[in-house]
C-alpha cells in the first residue's frame, strides 16, 4: 500500500460526502433557511454578534477545532496498524463528526447563539443542562491535561525545541503590540513569520551555551512550567498574546498541512505498517485495551469531538451570516480536519514498526516487544536527538514527517530543521489551546462556584479571576503532573467523546422537533448509540483494569473518580432526553406549539 492511493482515495471519498450527505443534513434534516436572520443579524453588537462572510467563519472555525487532537491520535492509533484508524476517520467523520458539528451549530443558532449547557437546559430541562455544565468543566480540564501531555517529552531534554517554542511567546506579544500601535497587518505577520523562522534556524547555536543548559529541562519539571505559564497567558488581554499567536499558528498549519500533502505525492512512501498489528486484541505498549473500543477512543479529533461543541456553540454561533454557512463552515470543516488526521495517520504509518515503537515506548517495554530498529539510529544521527522513548505522539509525527521531507534532495541535509520545526508548530498549537482552555475553564468554575458566592460570576473582579484561574490551572495541572500519556489520552477520549454523545443527544432532539420526518432523527441516534456504548465501555475498561488496579501501570484514584462522575453525568443527560422524546412523539404538535409560543 503506497500513501498517494490513501490521500487520493479519502479525498474523492470526502467530497462526495459533503455533496450529498452534507446537502441531505443541511437542506432535509435541518431544513436551513436563508430568508430567515441569523442570530448575528439579529443581535449585531460589532463585539460579539458579528455577521461573517462564510469563508473567513470557515479559517476561524477550523482554527478552533484542528488542534493537535488530530495530528496526535492517529499517531497513538498507528499500535493497532494502519486499516483501524483510517477506516475510523472516514466513518466516523461523515457519519458522527460532521453531523455533531452542524447539528451542535444549528441548535445553539437556533437559541440565539447559547452555549450548549444553556441549550440543554432550554430542549431537556434544568438537571440536563446543570450536568451537561458540570460535564463540561470535567472534559476542559481534562482536554488540557490531556494536550499538554502532548508535548512533555517533545520538549524533555530539547534546548532547541524549547527555544524555537519559548520565543513564540515574545514575538506573539511583539506581533500584537506593533499591530495595536500602527494597524499594519501585513507587515507585523510577516516580520513575525520571519522571526519564528530565525528561532528555529537559531536553536542549534544555543544548544551548547548557558542558555542551552537552562532550557534543557525533564519531563517533571516542565509538568509544573506549563500550568504557571497558562495561569499568566489565560491573564493577559488576549490582544497581547493569544490572538497574535493563533493568527501566526494558522499561517503554519495552513502552510505544514499543504506541504505534507506536497511531499507525500513527490515521495509517495511506500506504508511500512501492516492493516492490523498483533495488538488489536490489546496489550499494546501505547494503548492498553483492546481495537475496539479504543481505536474511537485514541482517536476523537479527526472523526468526531466533542470539544467542536465548545467552539459550535460558542464563538461561531455568533458569526454565521446566512443559514446555509452551516453546512460549510461546520460539515466542511469536519470533513477537512479528518483529512488532517489521516495525513498524520501516514507519516507515522510510513515509518518502520519498530522505530515507530522504539520512540512511542518506554525502552524497558520496547526491550519486552522483542523487536528492532531498522533506520531510528541513523535519524538520532541527522536529528541530533535521541528520539528512544519520547511517548505522546508529537515526536513520532515530526520524525514521520522530516523522514517524508528528507527523502526530497533538496531537503536531505536538513533533518534537524524540519524536526525542530514541526515540534515548534505542535507546541505553538498546543500553547493556544492552553491559553483559550483555560480562560474556558475559569469562566464554568466561576459560573458553578458564583451560585454559592454571587461575586464570583463577576469576570471583572480580580480576585475571583485568579481564584478561577489558580484553581482550573491546578486541577488540569496535578492530572499532567501525576500521569502518563496511555492513561491521560484515554481519559481524554474517554470525556471527549461522552461531550460528543451530548452533542448528538441535543442535536437528535432537536430534530424530532423541527424535522419533516421522525426517521431523520436517525442522522443523530445511530452515531450517538454506537459512541455511547463505545464510551461507556472504554471507561468502565479504564476504571477496572487500568485506573483503580493497583498492580496497573496506569493506577490513579483520581482518574477514576473522574471517569465514574463524567459516566454518572452522561447516563442522567440521556435518561432525561429519552423522557423528553417519549412526551414528543406522544405529543408533539403540543411540544412544536409551546415551543414557538
Amino acid at each position: 500500500m503506497n500513501a498517494v492511493s490513501i490521500v487520493i482515495g479519502s479525498i474523492c471519498f470526502l467530497l462526495i460526502a459533503y455533496r450529498l450527505y452534507g446537502t441531505f443534513i443541511a437542506y432535509k434534516v435541518l431544513k436551513l433557511d436563508d430568508s430567515k436572520p441569523t442570530p448575528a443579524h439579529e443581535l449585531e453588537d460589532g463585539k460579539d454578534y458579528v455577521p461573517t462572510n462564510k469563508w473567513v467563519a470557515f479559517g476561524h472555525h477550523f482554527a478552533a477545532i484542528a488542534a493537535a487532537g488530530p495530528l496526535v491520535g492517529p499517531i497513538l492509533a498507528a499500535q493497532f496498524g494502519y486499516l483501524p484508524g483510517l477506516l475510523w476517520l472516514l466513518i466516523g467523520a461523515v457519519v458522527g463528526g460532521a453531523v455533531h458539528d452542524a447539528v451542535v451549530l444549528f441548535a445553539s443558532m437556533r437559541r440565539g447563539g447559547k452555549s450548549l449547557s444553556e441549550v440543554a437546559k432550554e430542549e431537556l430541562g434544568p438537571v440536563a443542562g446543570f450536568c451537561t455544565g458540570l460535564a463540561m468543566l470535567f472534559i476542559i480540564t481534562i482536554t488540557m491535561a490531556g494536550l499538554s501531555m502532548v508535548v512533555l517529552h517533545a520538549l524533555e531534554n530539547n534546548p532547541w525545541g524549547t527555544f524555537a517554542v519559548a520565543i513564540t511567546i515574545p514575538i506573539a506579544m511583539g506581533v500584537g503590540l506593533f499591530y495595536k500601535k500602527t494597524g499594519n497587518l501585513k507587515l507585523a505577520s510577516t516580520v513575525g513569520f520571519i522571526l519564528l523562522l530565525i528561532g528555529v534556524f537559531a536553536g542549534p547555536y544555543i544548544q551548547d551555551t548557558m542558555l542551552g543548559d537552562w532550557l534543557t529541562i525533564d519531563a517533571k519539571t516542565l509538568a509544573i512550567i506549563l500550568p504557571i505559564y497558562a495561569f499568566f497567558a489565560a491573564a493577559l488581554p488576549v490582544w497581547l498574546l493569544l490572538a497574535p499567536r493563533d493568527y501566526l499558528s494558522s499561517f503554519m498549519k495552513i502552510g505544514v498541512f499543504i506541504a505534507l500533502i506536497i511531499g507525500v505525492f513527490v515521495i509517495n512512501p511506500e506504508i511500512q505498517f501492516p492493516a492490523f498489528t498483533q495488538f488489536i486484541g490489546g496489550g499494546g505498549p501505547i494503548i492498553a485495551g483492546p481495537v475496539w473500543p479504543f481505536i474511537s477512543i485514541t482517536i476523537a479529533c479527526g472523526a468526531i469531538s466533542g470539544f467542536h461543541a465548545f467552539i459550535g456553540s460558542g464563538t461561531t454561533p455568533k458569526m454565521i451570516n446566512r443559514w446555509s454557512d452551516i453546512k460549510p463552515v461546520a460539515f466542511g470543516a469536519m470533513l477537512v480536519e479528518c483529512l488532517v488526521a489521516i495525513m498524520a495517520l501516514i507519516a507515522a504509518t510510513a515509518l518502520m514498526p519498530g522505530d515507530y515503537f522504539a520512540i512511542n515506548s518506554k525502552p524497558e517495554v520496547f526491550e519486552a516487544l522483542g523487536m528492532s530498529t531498522v533506520h531510528l539510529s541513523e535519524l538520532n544521527r541527522e536529528i541530533g536527538l535521541e528520539l528512544e522513548g519520547r511517548t505522546g505522539g508529537a515526536v513520532t509525527l515530526a520524525v514521520g514527517m522530516t523522514y517524508i521531507f528528507t527523502k526530497i534532495p533538496w531537503f536531505e541535509n536538513m533533518a534537524p530543521y524540519f524536526f525542530q520545526f514541526v515540534i515548534m508548530f505542535e507546541a505553538v498549537f498546543i500553547l493556544t489551546a492552553i491559553d483559550a482552555g483555560t480562560r474556558v475553564s475559569r469562566y464554568l468554575i466561576q459560573d458553578f462556584f458564583g451560585e454559592i458566592y454571587k461575586p464570583l460570576k463577576r469576570v471583572d473582579w480580580v480576585p475571583g479571576t485568579i481564584f478561577a484561574s489558580v484553581l482550573a490551572c491546578f486541577m488540569w495541572g496535578y492530572l499532567l503532573y501525576s500521569g502518563d500519556i496511555s492513561s491521560v489520552w484515554a481519559l481524554f477520549g474517554v470525556s471527549n467523546q461522552l461531550m460528543a454523545s451530548i452533542g448528538l443527544i441535543i442535536g437528535a432532539t432537536v430534530i424530532l422537533r423541527i424535522a419533516d420526518k421522525r426517521r431523520y432523527m436517525l442522522t443523530c441516534l445511530i452515531p450517538l448509540a454506537y459512541l455511547f456504548v463505545t464510551v461507556n465501555y472504554a471507561g468502565y475498561w479504564m476504571v477496572t483494569n487500568v485506573y483503580l488496579n493497583a498492580a496497573a501501570a496506569g493506577y490513579n484514584v483520581l482518574n477514576g473518580v473522574l471517569s465514574i462522575i463524567m459516566l454518572v453525568l452522561g447516563i442522567i443527560i440521556i435518561v432525561a432526553a429519552i423522557r423528553n422524546w417519549i412526551q414528543t412523539f406522544n405529543h408533539p404538535r403540543a411540544k412544536l406549539n409551546s415551543l414557538k409560543a
